[in-house]
């Protein structure tokens, strides 16, 4: 297995940040220092410019790279590399003054004003042509400098425009996308619906928050255009980089699962997925071994976005941030663990925002690894040099991969449309809480699932959950019969198939285009249940599976019955089944129920399917990457007392030892053991 080694000039991880010395271009002295300091943190790695536009160009036209080149240069000549961005993601205020267009409209159609970031009107030709200019001058100026190892575009994505001219380019989408048939667009809109039939494209607006937001076609169509407008203009600036020097990678920092836009459709455009990772530590709803659970969920979201990859996590916080509702610091020993998590779900970089504190402004008091003391004697500055020496250490590492045989389906467009549909529980369906619940529960047998689109191939899996896959695309039935019939292991929930990609429902049964028949069952009706309702799953070993939030009532074709409803009128029908295919299996449950409590049924998907399962303490994550040279073990003790793992064997390259069958993790401990 070939490895995909990002940046073979900094031999190993990358491991910076966010830098800003357009900050500091008064204190000749603290830019001098900052070199210094990162060199003794092991950073050999900056982003630089992302938000620089108005020192590039401080008015139309005047442009000044010198200051920039100098910096780069001295980094250079000190081993460390820059990642350098594009300015875009906040502009100027001569630049809105002078055209009133760059700037967005909401969704109530008023003009924003200057301020903030990502302000700009994506579709907007003068606002193009501004970034056209400042890129290739960028490009030109910076991008041939040999520090420069990849492009940042922008910076955090994300909004939406309702201006005129995005409008009228949303209307050519539509038509384009539905060629020029209104007929058609009416009929999968289902605008007979409340009389909200269209006789032109030029009629449709997008759902203004004080006009039509009750077409599930429109409010689906719009969010798909964003992403696609959004893309557009992302592939926009990388032509414009590439067209000066077409030799450099490009990434864009994505947001979790930042739910304004498809990250699927970005991805195939971009060298690299590299994302912002800001956990939640230390808080009161969870445990913090549950918090990491679901930063490990976020890096398995965009490692799947290119599987045979490694990721970059763009951005963490050595320390804390300064926008959660409670700004917690991290504790001692915590950003080494969550560090070396990130490698272990297949980043290949560790890189904060920010490297110094800024004196002012929004996010002064945001974590940095230089505080405002300034100096290389603060705790957080330490643990920050030991991940820079730990990070060396485990060098050989990077440019392996994540090779996961199991898989969980999760989709933006099925996201969107159970946002969207008015069913079961508004405040209860729960889509992401029920991915990301049942991807924990694999990860604690050992099974670091990818999480895959449900359209796109499965041949590199022998399992997969597909919970709530209420939107089916044109793809997934083929595709979730071709996967069971070739002897896989499928599980599929309650809310699966009810609609196609136009949210039309399926006639016939549910799940419909023909699901119905791979599961063996029809879902005749649907209950949502409140909070005080009581409900169970008995299963065939006398075991029982509470029920909550709701439960459908399944009509069996010819699946085998694993468990029926314990109470209410549909006592005794079936609520758990299974119908096998040759070798395949394919499950149906029928309720929402804890995760937790499925975990004997994977276990039995996983064995039936050849995957080993590997029993971990409470608290413990297991990671495996591999490449060329074999396979890398990650252990990490996500709590505060120490824990012994038997069955551990190989070299722990965390503290230079080898492994015998015992291994000890202390309080936030981890090992990466060579195999």
């Amino acid at each position: 297995m070939e490895k995909k080694i990002l940046f073979p000039c900094v031999g190993g991880f990358v491991h910076g940040g966010d830098y800003n010395p357009d900050q500091w271009l008064d204190r000749l002295d603290i830019l001098e220092e900052d070199v210094k300091l990162m060199k003794k943190a092991g950073v050999n790695c900056v982003t630089l410019g992302v938000f620089s536009w108005a020192a590039y160009e401080p008015e139309e036209g005047d442009f000044h790279f010198e200051w920039m080149e100098q910096i780069i240069e001295n980094l250079f000549q000190n081993g460390i590399y820059t990642i350098l961005s594009t300015p875009s993601g906040a502009r100027p205020a001569w630049l809105d003054a002078k055209y009133l267009e760059a700037m967005r409209v909401d969704n109530k159609g008023l003009r924003n004003r200057h301020g903030g970031r990502h302000n700009h009107c994506m579709t907007s030709p003068r606002f193009r042509d501004k970034v056209a200019v400042i890129d290739r001058k960028l490009a030109e100026h910076l991008g041939r400098h040999p520090g420069v190892i990849m492009y940042h575009i922008s910076n955090e994505l994300g909004g939406e425009c309702y201006c005129p001219q995005c409008v009228q380019k949303f209307q050519k989408y539509l038509a384009e996308k539905y060629d020029y048939d209104i007929d058609r667009l009416n009929m999968e809109w289902w605008t007979s619906f409340w009389s909200h039939h269209y006789n032109t494209f030029g009629e449709i607006e997008p759902p203004f928050a004080n006009g039509e937001t009750t077409i599930m076609g429109l409010n689906m169509e719009w969010k798909r255009f964003t992403t696609f407008n959004m893309n557009d203009f992302l592939q926009y600036e990388i032509e414009v980089l590439h067209s000066v020097t077409p030799q450099i990678p490009v990434t864009t920092n994505f947001m979790s699962l930042f739910g304004g836009l498809d990250y699927r459709k970005m991805a195939p455009g971009l060298d690299v997925v590299s994302w912002d990772n800001y956990p939640p530590f230390h808080n009161d709803g969870e445990t913090f071994g549950e918090t990491m659970l679901g930063s490990a969920f976020n890096h398995a979201v965009m490692r799947s976005l290119k599987r045979d990859t490694p990721f970059m996590m763009m951005e963490s916080t050595p320390s804390l941030v300064n926008w959660h509702s409670i700004n917690k610091l991290k504790r001692p020993g915590v950003h080494k663990l969550s560090c070396l998590q990130a490698v272990a779900c297949g980043s290949d970089s560790v890189q904060y925002f920010q490297w110094r504190k800024g004196r002012g402004s929004y996010e002064q008091f945001h974590g940095a690894v230089v505080d405002h003391l300034g100096t290389d004697d603060t705790r957080v500055f330490r643990e920050v040099a030991q991940v820079g020496e730990l990070l060396q250490k485990i060098a050989p590492v990077a440019g392996t991969v994540v090779k996961s045989r199991a898989a969980l389906l999760f989709d933006w467009d099925n996201r969107w449309a159970i946002w969207d549909v008015k069913a079961l529980g508004q405040k209860t369906k729960k889509y992401e809480e029920t991915c990301r619940d049942i991807w924990k529960v694999f990860l604690r047998l050992g099974v670091d699932m990818d999480v895959v689109g449900s359209d796109e191939d499965l041949s590199r899996y022998d399992v997969v959950v597909a919970p709530m896959l209420y939107l089916l695309q044109p793809e997934t039935a083929g595709n979730l019969k071709a996967f069971v019939n070739r002897g896989g292991q499928l599980l599929a929930t309650y809310f699966t198939g009810y609609v196609n990609d136009a949210q039309l429902c399926y006639l016939g049964g549910f799940p419909g285009d023909g699901l119905w028949e791979l599961f063996g069952v029809i879902s005749e009706e649907i209950d949502a249940l409140y909070p005080s309702d009581r409900n169970g799953i008995l299963l065939e070993d006398g075991s029982r599976w509470e029920v909550m939030d709701c439960a459908e009532i399944l009509r069996v074709q010819d699946a085998k019955v694993l468990g029926t409803y314990t109470d209410d009128f549909y006592q005794g029908s079936a609520a758990l089944t299974c119908k096998n295919h040759g070798k395949g299996n394919a499950y149906y449950v029928a309720a929402r129920t804890e995760a937790s409590q499925m975990s004997a049924l994977f276990e039995k998907m996983l064995a039936d399917a050849g995957i080993p399962v590997k029993k971990l303490p409470e608290g413990v994550e297991y990671h495996v990457r591999s490449g060329e040279e074999g396979n890398y073990e990650f252990y990490l003790n996500c709590t505060t007392e120490p824990v012994e793992l038997s069955g551990v064997n190989g070299y722990d390259m965390v503290t230079d030892a080898p492994v015998s069958e015992k291994l000890t993790l202390p309080e936030y401990g981890a090992a990466v053991i060579r195999l």
